[in-house]
């Protein structure tokens, strides 16, 4: 009789046992069993941060491994997004991916060092928020209808901003511009903080401004909602139409978050990653408090979310290669 080393008959037992149990399966039962770190591509304190964080709270309780949130600001969110995409595909390491990162970043960025598409595993969407397009006071105009036909009646004498080239808000108004035929011209800024200013001010006439940042001036009289970007009513600004009811059919932006794994990681995983993220967001403590600041919480299987993302990527390219803009 043939005795093997006891390490050597340890690790043949535990061959033995692995031949029995499905590759899926085991990384089923197993996953997570050590820290999971998300990947926020901008710094503390904004949306992206708080909703990664709360979310991090959820995954952290129902499974009872430490989430740890990692920030990485720079170039638009390229930066985390592209760290992400070059780690390992074991669930580990994640993005809480953004419209600019993982849908507007692929035609904006000529030397992207990832693939939007080919180079993650798409998740769940998280949340959504669209747009609002506002002017200053004393612009003629009272509603969208009557801003359109004084944009196309005096081409370029009318301004929009936004908080920087390439930006959904910046991108969101090069659509207006091409949908409608209306020659309007582009003001960039850093932040939204500069560009609101400007826009009470006089400045600029327009913009298609995050309902965060313009609300507090709306309610104060300080700008002019005129319309806003999703296809239903805000319930924030429940008297504010859609462009859609002002008369451009179909016409929808928003930016939205989502989460995402590296490609390549097992199914098993991504779909247990799925449907944590659906069962956060439909905790009423992480819903009740974003629908509170704007956004529309929701939730999507990874299948959803992967043809969400790509029918981002086709809605976008040809609207920033039409506005010839780019990023180096």
């Amino acid at each position: 009789m043939i005795r093997f080393p006891m390490s050597l008959r340890t690790t043949l037992a535990l061959a033995s046992l692995a031949v029995f149990l499905p590759a899926s399966g085991y990384a089923q039962a197993t996953y997570p069993n050590k820290p999971i770190h998300i990947v926020v591509p901008f710094a503390s304190g904004g949306s992206t941060d708080v909703l990664a964080r709360r979310l991090g709270e959820k995954f952290a309780a129902g499974w009872g491994q430490p989430v740890v949130v990692d920030n990485r600001p720079g170039a638009g969110g390229t930066i985390g997004a592209d760290f992400v995409a070059k780690s390992a595909p074991d669930g580990y390491t994640l993005l809480a991916g953004v419209t600019g990162s993982n849908a507007i970043a692929q035609p904006l960025y000529p030397k992207l060092p990832y693939d939007v598409v080919k180079d993650f595993a798409p998740l769940s969407i998280m949340v959504s928020a669209p747009l609002v397009l506002a002017v200053n006071p004393d612009v003629k105009a009272t509603t969208a209808a009557e801003f359109l036909a004084l944009a196309k009646s005096k081409p370029d004498a009318l301004s929009f901003g936004s908080p920087g080239n390439g930006t959904s808000m910046h991108l969101t108004g090069e659509m207006y511009k091409q949908v409608t035929g209306a020659s309007m011209v582009h003001i960039p800024y850093r932040g939204s903080a500069a560009m609101l200013t400007d826009l009470m001010s006089g400045q600029i006439q327009s913009a298609f401004g995050d309902v965060l940042v313009l609300m507090p001036q709306i309610q104060a009289g300080k700008v002019r909602a005129l319309a806003v970007t999703s296809k239903t009513r805000l319930p924030l600004l429940p008297d504010v139409p859609t462009l859609d009811e002002a008369g451009l059919p179909g016409f929808e932006a928003s930016s939205w978050q989502g989460l995402f794994a590296p490609a390549g990681t097992p199914p098993d995983i991504v779909e247990k990653l799925g449907a944590e993220v659906i069962k956060a967001m439909q905790s009423p403590d992480i819903k009740d408090f974003f629908a509170a600041q704007g956004f529309v919480v929701q939730g999507s299987t990874p299948a959803a979310f992967k043809a969400f993302v790509a029918s981002e990527v086709n809605k976008w390219t040809p609207i920033v290669k039409n506005s010839g803009v780019q990023a180096n």
